[in-house]
């Protein structure tokens, strides 16, 4: 098992393929002032590709403070637990985290665990965590029982800020996208609004899409000639019979972080922009993908909160909330477009050849035959 590596692989960036938009200093999500991520990647054998990611909006110490958050479902074939509440409350104050379909449960349990041992006085109360997940039965033995609780505990307590490692790392290891390896990617952007700047950015889980659906900087990339044994083979039928896998199935979690001062309505809203960022890869929603998305804002910290109250109604005992107004909101939603696209391909670009159960093998994107793509319709 490895935890929390932070291995320099290339980025989209360091190949040159271009994208618009100013990312923040480390081009992720961590580019949002306190927020940390924390991965548990679970290499075992021959047959466990897997792990579990967390994403703590405002770090370990402010785990139970509130932040206005939205979620918006492009397709639900997948799970993200506590938004009912979220929707409810407007607000999401714990752990976000990320694993593979039928580890929902154990870390589920394990961000209850984790509250309960560092901070009682929430969970004496109610937990409702938010934990995604999307299918990596290709490379992994989905149904063993191999992530627990612990590692859903290992994951926060390691979560750190600053550069993070994208692909096959956390709840992205054992993961497709396109066809190619996928898992995990981030990425960055920039905001000015009068005197101030603001940071929009992007994680995703990317699980989805077809091979001939790829397109990177506005060029198609079906064609490019490596092997696709996800989507060519029959290797579905030896688990199910007469079944084939159908292209495009596997889901996507895209977590967007802002510091940028927002209503619960308006992180909604950054929310339903998220599929114009994974559109611009090529994407167009299969029905067996699940295709969930979470946005917050730290901004505001002291508002939202929903814990028991202990004492009577104090003097001025009201919620205020700074805002962008609605008006203004479209450079946000730029941002929002741009750090999603540029998030897949990193996690795509970032990323190795891997062999998983059965001797599967997802092939990585070979950067030669992109470059040379690129090239060619003077993209660089």
């Amino acid at each position: 098992m490895s935890t929390s590596p932070v291995t320099r692989m290339p980025r989209a960036r360091d190949l040159g393929i271009p994208f618009t938009g100013k990312p923040g200093l480390n081009n992720a999500i961590t580019d949002v002032p306190n927020l940390e991520v924390g991965y548990v990647t679970l290499i075992e054998g021959e047959s466990v590709r897997t792990g579990v990611t967390a994403i703590l909006p405002r770090g370990k110490e402010h785990v139970g403070t509130a932040c206005a958050a939205g979620f918006y479902s492009l397709n639900g074939n997948g799970e993200m637990t506590g938004t009912i509440w979220l929707e409810e409350t407007g607000a999401v104050a714990m752990p976000i985290m990320i694993t593979n379909t039928h580890a929902v449960g154990p870390i589920h349990r394990g961000v209850i665990d984790w509250v309960n041992q560092y901070k009682p006085e929430l969970a004496a109360q109610w937990l409702l965590p938010v934990v995604a997940e999307t299918w990596d039965g290709y490379l992994n033995d989905i149904n063993g029982s191999h992530l627990n609780t612990s590692h859903a505990i290992e994951a926060i307590n390691t979560a750190t800020n600053g550069p993070i490692a994208e692909g096959s790392v956390g709840g992205g290891t054992g993961m497709n996208c396109y066809e190619f390896k996928g898992g995990s990617g981030t990425s960055s952007r920039l905001v000015s609004y009068g005197a101030d700047e603001y940071v929009v950015a992007a994680f995703v889980q990317a699980n989805f899409g077809s091979r001939d659906e790829l397109t990177i900087a506005g060029v198609p990339m079906a064609d490019i000639d490596r092997p696709n044994q996800l989507g060519d083979s029959n290797w579905f039928a030896e688990d199910v019979m007469n079944a084939r896998f159908p292209g495009g199935a596997g889901s996507v979690i895209v977590v967007i972080a802002t510091n940028a001062p927002l209503l619960p309505a308006q992180c909604k809203a950054l929310a339903k922009r998220v599929p114009l960022g994974l559109a611009r890869t090529g994407t167009t929603g299969s029905h067996f993908s699940g295709d969930i998305f979470i946005a917050f804002s730290t901004a505001n910290k002291g508002s939202l909160q929903s814990g028991f109250p202990i004492a009577e109604v104090g003097i001025d005992e009201y919620d205020q909330m700074k805002s962008i107004p609605w008006g203004r909101m479209d450079r946000f939603y730029t941002a929002t477009v741009q750090a999603v696209e540029e998030a897949v391909v990193n996690a795509l670009i970032s990323n190795n050849d891997v062999q998983g159960r059965k001797g599967h093998i997802s092939y990585a994107l070979p950067h030669d035959q992109v470059l040379i793509k690129l090239r060619a319709a003077n993209r660089i």
